[in-house]
């Protein structure tokens, strides 16, 4: 296990080619699932668990790792399954999400494999609403499952939407009426929570599902005529989406002559120094680590002053 992830952090170079590589795992029973690795720091045998008392029955407890205290989600719990039994043969998946570092409780870690996007699917529809997928692809004719992680913190750990006293004026708000913007994530909840942030600013929003239906979107805005830049105020896009990542989204808008010029955020869970170096390579303005609803407020509010002049 300890050779598992030893090169991970060689690996970077996929990030930009629309590529990506997934730790595929499994709970109880023989479906496969996976996480990027990416968000994944490190794997561990399940280390000695202190219960805390009140917490949320995913937590199964929390664990003192590299001098850090981290809380221990149960995956299976948490997808409305039954509790992992025996969790001192199980595994722990260390992952940073929104700068905030947690491990996953799984049942086995099983390899790494590097995947193109286009290999990554929305759900099926018919799903419904309450899954906790954000994508599938296909493996050796094995379907597997991308967890909806965003959403599985949500419900242990609600993040505050509230934007803070201060952050938009009454200024802005006025400004912000005649603004809109185009929000791109595959994950139901964060699309949900950008959308309810950027409304408290007042601005018009159009959320789309991943990369290729947004670049679809642009293109076909163009082709009516229409200056994609002067429409949108932004244009505020995760980074790993299936069909299309953000990073490749971005090249394709810069080399597009009809809408190079779009403002581009890119807004992800993906934190660290790494994606601020790829935020330059691919051309996009801006990033921002998911989810702070100030940070993300003043990003909309200092767009709608440079282009309104002040």
């Amino acid at each position: 296990m300890a050779g598992l992830l030893d090169s991970v952090n060689q690996r970077t170079q996929l990030v930009g080619q629309n590529r990506l590589e997934l730790l595929l795992f499994r709970l109880d029973g023989p479906q496969l699932y996976g996480i990027n690795v990416f968000k994944v720091k490190e794997v561990l045998q399940c280390p000695n668990l202190t219960i805390m008392p009140k917490s949320n029955a995913v937590v199964r407890g929390v664990a003192n790792i590299r001098g850090g205290t981290i809380p221990i989600l149960d995956l299976a719990i948490a997808t409305g399954r039954a509790p992992l039994d025996n969790i001192k043969t199980s595994f722990v998946i260390i992952t940073e999400y929104n700068t905030k570092v947690q491990g996953f409780l799984v049942r086995s870690v099983e390899r790494i494999v590097n995947m193109n996007w286009e290999e990554i699917h929305p759900p099926p529809k018919g799903t419904g609403r309450d899954h906790y997928l954000t994508a599938v692809t296909r493996m050796d004719q094995q379907l597997v499952e991308i967890i909806d992680v965003e959403k599985i913190l949500a419900e242990v750990a609600p993040t505050s939407e509230v934007i803070s006293e201060g952050v938009i004026d009454e200024h802005v708000q006025s400004k912000a009426v005649s603004k809109c913007v185009l929000i791109v994530d595959d994950s139901s909840v964060a699309r949900k929570q950008v959308s309810r942030c950027l409304q408290t600013v007042g601005v018009e929003v159009i959320a789309l599902n991943d990369g290729r239906e947004a670049l679809d979107y642009l293109k076909s805005m163009a082709a009516e005529g229409k200056q994609p830049d002067k429409e949108l105020l932004m244009i505020i896009s995760d980074i790993e989406m299936p069909e299309m990542d953000g990073y490749t989204l971005t090249t394709e808008i810069r080399a597009d002559s009809r809408m190079q010029k779009l403002h581009i955020l890119l807004h992800t869970s993906l934190s660290g120094v790494f994606n601020q170096a790829m935020v330059k390579k691919v051309g996009a303005d801006d990033f921002l680590a998911k989810f702070k609803p100030d940070d993300l407020a003043a990003r909309v509010v200092d767009r709608i002053r440079v282009v309104d002049g002040g």
